[in-house]
């Protein structure tokens, strides 16, 4: 597999050296670490944002820093949580006196880790909460769904209220409210394939695809023929639509979500499809997102993702954010 790289054991610090140099006016990078900030922080009686996890999954997370979406992101090697200091770093970078909110992705490492990093910056005084995020609907445990792109919604919503001076504990609620309302599901027709390694995280044929999968390379819960665009959008949707239990009065944020390596040619027939089924049932899309969000390397495929809306979320979705990579 070709890619244009340096050293693969540089990938990630080289990689944060071009998202600072790509957005100097917004974001700063601490020296010595794989922690880029927002550039004003810490922003003083504000509830600090601050997410990350493994690389690989561009533009999360550096991509979402900005007013109204995350202070800070730690940035681990290529599918591999961040250690503990550097999740303190970034803790004690984006306190501004209000209180830090880390918003983690549920996979082990990063929960472990983010967790330590909270103990640390609580002997030292500062107030910190978190949340946990298990949208993927292709694991049937509840406890134990990955955290996947509807990860980008948790990021939105609770950097809005964070931006409206609300209290840690008001900030973590609404972003408990929006993990308790979004669901995922994704489907790949190729794998990704590791820097360091240079192999594929799994085999496909070209007839074949694999539903279910998560965003580290990790197979799904089931392979199957290739499908059409409507057919993988169908299957997708279901799944999503059973889990998040909607009646025809509800109103929902679509994520179209590109893997990698998917033009978003074949994002819109997905999308397309997916617009129809929420019609055909009654509910409407209030807002849709049609894009590469949360990635996994080079892998080709899609996820969806539904987030069930009320009034205080709709407001939220809604406010400005300046934050880079964040498309509305």
């Amino acid at each position: 597999m070709k890619k244009i790289i340096n050293d693969p054991n540089q990938v990630v610090t080289e990689m944060l050296d071009g998202v600072v140099g790509a957005y100097p006016g917004q974001i700063k990078r601490i020296p010595d670490t794989n922690v880029v900030t927002k550039k004003d922080a810490p922003v003083q009686s504000k509830v600090g944002i601050v997410s990350g996890g493994g690389s690989g999954h561009e533009p999360a997370h550096a991509g979402y820093i900005g007013k109204g979406m995350l202070d800070a992101a730690v940035a681990g090697e290529v599918f591999t949580s961040p250690t503990p200091d550097q999740v303190f770093e970034a803790i004690k970078a984006v306190d501004g006196g209000s209180g830090v909110l880390l918003v983690i992705k549920n996979y082990s490492g990063d929960v472990m880790n983010f967790e330590m990093a909270a103990e640390m910056a609580e002997a030292e005084g500062v107030d910190v909460a978190q949340v946990i995020v298990k949208d993927d609907v292709a694991i049937e445990d509840r406890d134990g769904r990955r955290g996947v792109a509807g990860t980008i919604f948790v990021h939105k919503i609770a950097g809005a209220m964070a931006e409206t001076g609300a209290s840690l504990e008001e900030v973590k609620a609404v972003a408990e409210k929006v993990i308790a309302n979004v669901r995922s599901m994704g489907v790949a027709l190729s794998p990704c394939v590791m820097p360091a390694s240079g192999k594929p995280s799994f085999e496909l044929g070209e007839d074949e695809m694999e539903v279910g999968i998560g965003i580290h390379g990790e197979p799904g819960t089931e392979r199957k023929p290739l499908a059409s665009a409507n057919e993988i959008a169908t299957e997708l949707t279901k799944h999503v639509l059973e889990d998040l239990e909607l009646s025809g009065s509800d109103e929902v944020a679509v994520m179209v979500n590109g893997l990698g390596a998917s033009p978003e040619m074949e994002l819109h027939l997905v999308n397309r499809k997916v617009q129809g089924i929420l019609q055909e049932k009654g509910v409407k899309a209030y807002k849709t997102f049609v894009g590469e969000y949360m990635t996994s390397l080079e892998m080709a495929g899609c996820s969806v993702t539904l987030l069930k809306l009320d009034g205080q979320l709709k407001e939220l979705l809604d406010s400005p954010s300046d934050a880079p990579a964040f498309r509305s």
